[in-house]
C-alpha cells in the first residue's frame, strides 16, 4: 500500500459524541469564567481545541486563556477568578509554576482545563511572554489552515507521538502541535512534510511569511541559543522566536528514520503509540545471557516539564555509569506525565575494563593509584589499571541511587519485579 492510499483509510480525529461533551465541558467553564472576571479580562479558548486540529486521545486538554489589560501579578488575579470557579463547579483547582504560574482544573479523569494568564496586547512585540502570543497563533491557523489540511495536522500529531517526539517539553525535545500546523501550512499536506524532512541534512530555515529578505539573515538577527536545532520555524506572528527552538537532533533524527520508512513501506502501525512490552525485553535478555534491570523512578519536582526533565535526566545519568562497566544492548524510557518513570536496560558485564591512572612521572599520585588497583601496568608513559567486573547492572543501579539520587531530585530509586 502506497502512504497517499494509506492515509485516505487513517482517521484519528474526535468522534461527535465526545466533541459535544468537549463543547458542553468548555462552555460551561469559559461562561463561568467570564462571569467572574467581569470587566476585567477577556476569556478565549486556545490550543488544538480552538483551532480544530484536536486529535483523538484517552483524555484532553483544553487551553483557555485569561487576558488582562494591565500587566501586573496576572497569576495572583486570575486566582482570584479560579477560586470563585472551582467553587462554583464543585471542583478542585492546582496552582502550577511556570514562566507564569497558571492552573488545572479536572472536571473528569478525560478532560482537563488548563488556564493561563495571558497579556492582552495590540502587536507581538509587546509580548512579556510566550503565551501572550497565543491568541495571535489561534487566529493565524484558523486563517491559513485549510479545513481539508486539519486531518493533515492530525496525522503529523499522530505519527510524531507514536514515534516519541511530540512535544516541546525538555524531556522530549520535540515538534510542538503549534509547530506541526505551521509545518503543514507551509508544505501544504503531510505527505509533502514528511517528504521534506527525510532531504534535511543541515540546518534548515524555514520563514512562512518571509519576514527576512535571505535566509542568512535569520542566523544573524536570532539569538544563537534559538538556532542550535535542525530546524528554524520562523514564527509566523513574531519574526523573532523560533518555533522549533525545542528541537534537538536526536529527536530529530528519530523523526527522519520513522519518515522514511512511512514513505517507502507505510502500514497503519506506525502511527500507533506502542506501549514498552517488557515480556519481550527479558526474552531477549535471557536469549542473549544478558541482564534484565527494571527501575521505577520518583521525584518530588511537580508533575509535567519540571518532574519528566529531572528523571530522564537521572535516566541518562544511570544509563552513562551503566555503559561503563556494561554493553547496554537496550534501554527504554517510560513517562506519562506524573511524578513517576520507569526505565528498562538490558545489559552484558564488559567483564573487565580498563581504569586510567596518572602520568608515571607523577610519583606520589602513581603510588596512591597501585594502591587502589592490583592489575596494573604502563602505556605511553601513563599507568593503567585492569579492573573485574564484580558486580552486576542492578546492584550497580542500587548503589547510584543511593548516593546520587537525592542531589538530582530523585526521591526514591525502586529495582521493580
Amino acid at each position: 500500500m502506497n502512504l497517499k492510499k494509506l492515509l485516505r483509510e487513517m482517521d484519528f480525529s474526535v468522534s461527535a459524541e465526545e466533541m459535544n461533551y468537549l463543547k458542553s465541558e468548555t462552555e460551561k467553564i469559559v461562561g463561568l469564567l467570564k462571569k467572574e472576571s467581569g470587566r476585567n479580562a477577556e476569556v478565549f479558548v486556545g490550543g488544538s481545541f480552538a483551532k480544530g486540529t484536536l486529535t483523538k486521545s484517552e483524555n484532553y486538554d483544553v487551553d483557555i486563556f485569561v487576558r488582562f489589560s494591565k500587566n501586573k501579578d496576572l497569576s495572583s488575579e486570575l486566582e482570584k477568578i479560579i477560586r470563585k470557579v472551582a467553587k462554583a463547579m464543585r471542583l478542585n483547582y492546582e496552582r502550577l509554576h511556570g514562566s507564569r504560574d497558571y492552573f488545572r482544573v479536572m472536571p473528569s479523569k478525560k478532560l482537563t482545563f488548563e488556564i493561563i494568564p495571558v497579556l492582552k496586547i495590540r502587536k507581538v512585540k509587546e509580548a512579556g511572554n510566550v503565551t501572550d502570543l497565543s491568541y495571535f497563533h489561534v487566529n493565524y491557523i484558523r486563517k491559513k489552515l485549510a479545513v481539508g489540511r486539519r486531518e493533515d495536522v492530525g496525522l503529523a500529531k499522530q505519527f510524531c507521538k507514536a514515534l516519541g517526539v511530540y512535544g516541546a517539553e525538555s524531556y522530549i525535545n520535540g515538534f510542538s502541535g503549534y509547530a506541526l500546523e505551521c509545518l503543514i501550512v507551509y508544505y501544504g499536506s503531510f505527505e509533502k512534510m514528511v517528504g521534506a524532512m527525510t532531504k534535511i541534512k543541515e540546518k534548515e530555515i524555514i520563514d512562512i511569511e518571509r519576514f527576512y529578505r535571505q535566509k542568512s539573515d535569520v542566523l544573524v538577527e536570532l539569538n544563537e541559543s534559538k538556532t542550535s536545532g535542525p530546524i528554524v520555524l520562523i514564527d509566523p506572528t513574531w519574526k523573532e522566536r523560533n518555533v522549533l527552538a525545542a528541537l534537538n537532533w536526536d529527536s530529530f533524527k528519530k523523526f527522519q528514520e520513522g519518515a522514511r520508512k512511512v514513505i517507502k513501506k507505510p502500514t497503519r502501525e506506525m502511527f500507533l503509540v506502542k506501549k514498552i512490552d517488557v515480556s519481550s525485553l527479558e526474552k531477549f535478555a535471557g536469549k542473549k545471557g544478558a541482564e534484565f534491570v527494571h527501575v521505577r523512578l520518583e521525584t518530588d519536582r511537580q508533575e509535567g516539564d519540571i518532574a519528566g526533565t529531572k528523571l530522564k535526566k537521572f535516566a541518562g545519568f544511570l544509563s552513562r555509569e551503566l555503559e561503563k562497566y556494561f554493553i547496554i544492548m537496550a534501554n527504554e524510557f517510560s513517562y506519562s506525565g506524573g511524578k513517576i518513570a520507569d526505565v528498562y536496560f538490558v545489559v552484558k558485564t564488559r567483564g573487565e575494563i580498563i581504569r586510567n591512572g596518572p602520568p608515571v612521572k607523577l610519583i606520589r599520585e602513581v603510588r596512591e593509584f597501585k594502591k587502589r588497583n592490583r592489575r596494573t601496568f604502563v602505556r605511553s608513559g601513563k599507568i593503567f589499571a585492569r579492573v573485574k567486573v564484580g558486580f552486576g547492572g542492578a546492584e550497580l543501579v542500587e548503589k547510584l541511587g543511593r548516593s546520587n539520587g537525592v542531589e538530582m531530585g530523585i526521591v526514591k530509586v525502586l529495582l521493580a519485579d
